[in-house]
């Protein structure tokens, strides 16, 4: 058993033999210092790996190897209330509904402590937030990527977020998101599934994994293709999440050769001259994805909601500059 540190998170190294049970105990067992619910979230945030594999299940029967366990430095026990400008599209005493510009992060974390939604949150619902969820990411029930834009709700009351919860496990949400990516998909209208899991070459990655990982579904139609139909340049396609994985549609839409745009990382090929030009001049300095939907029952009244984004500027312009090829 061993330690080290890996940009900033410790790194804990751990050999297990045959027959020690299942795996959070087993894990638990060897390193005192950490809970199995501990163990438990690590498992879920694909920071757990044997032999390189990432694992997920940990109730599974633990096999022998060798562990590598990637610990995220502790963030601030509590953030702090901010006076960051939000958008909000919809707020009562029991949630709030935002359209988070791209930039902002969801939550504190390590690198990013301070100048998140939590933290503007928490300036803008004062104490109504305080506790909902817990403290270190008060009143949020999912998340987008920090340099993806668009609709977000977060919870202001314990039934708001017990509720919301309730609908993200039931996938019980309507949403919708609208990609510029490069080149196109084939056929025009379809769905991708994979199961998503950590990568077990850069953890700082997902990836779709023939094992283990969480189950993913995401449905697609290309609404438009840009540049020569019959070898098109780039597209805007609209997703429709069944789940909601880390990562999700830019891992989905780059496994079928068609990635966001801007995408650092999972954007691998580079778009043609003309498209990478229109993103310079659109001033794209982010992965082209837009949460433009987001619809459900409010948990506590009743009420259908749905709220409408519009793409941003870079987004908005890009496609205009498209279209012009």
């Amino acid at each position: 058993m061993g330690s080290d540190e890996v940009d900033g998170d410790a790194v804990r190294l751990v050999t297990l033999e045959a027959g020690e049970g299942r795996l959070d105990k087993a894990l638990a067992a060897r390193l005192p210092d950490l809970s199995r619910a501990r163990i438990q979230a690590l498992l879920a945030d694909g920071r757990i790996s044997l032999d390189g594999r990432t694992l997920t299940s940990a109730s599974a029967p633990a096999p022998a190897g060798d562990y590598r366990l990637d610990i995220p430095a502790p963030a601030a026990a509590e953030p702090v209330a901010e006076n960051i400008p939000l958008s909000v599209l919809f707020e009562d005493g029991h949630l709030i509904v935002i359209d988070k510009p791209a930039g902002l992060t969801m939550h504190p974390g390590p690198g990013s402590e301070s100048g998140t939604l939590v933290n503007a949150l928490l300036h803008h619902c004062g104490d109504s937030l305080s506790g909902i969820g817990g403290v270190a990411r008060p009143g949020i029930v999912h998340r987008i990527d920090k340099e993806t834009s668009g609709v977000v709700v977060a919870a202001k009351s314990d039934a708001a977020h017990q509720g919301l919860s309730a609908l993200f496990a039931a996938h019980d949400i309507d949403r919708a998101y609208v990609a510029l990516t490069r080149g196109s998909l084939l056929p025009p209208r379809g769905t991708i599934e994979g199961a998503i899991a950590r990568s077990a070459h850069d953890r700082k990655k997902m990836a779709l994994v023939k094992s283990g990982g969480r189950h993913a579904v995401t449905h697609y139609a290309v609404e438009r293709v840009f540049g020569p139909q019959e070898r098109p340049l780039a597209a805007r396609v609209a997703c429709r999440l069944e789940t909601g994985r880390t990562h999700q549609i830019r891992v989905h839409l780059a496994s079928r050769g068609a990635p966001c745009l801007g995408d650092p990382t999972y954007g691998s090929g580079q778009p043609s001259g003309p498209v990478r030009a229109a993103m310079a001049q659109a001033g794209l300095a982010r992965q082209a994805l837009h949460a433009a939907v987001l619809g459900f029952v409010h948990p506590v009244t009743g009420e259908t909601l749905r709220f409408e984004s519009p793409l941003p500027a870079d987004m908005a312009k890009l496609e205009a500059l498209l279209a012009a090829l």
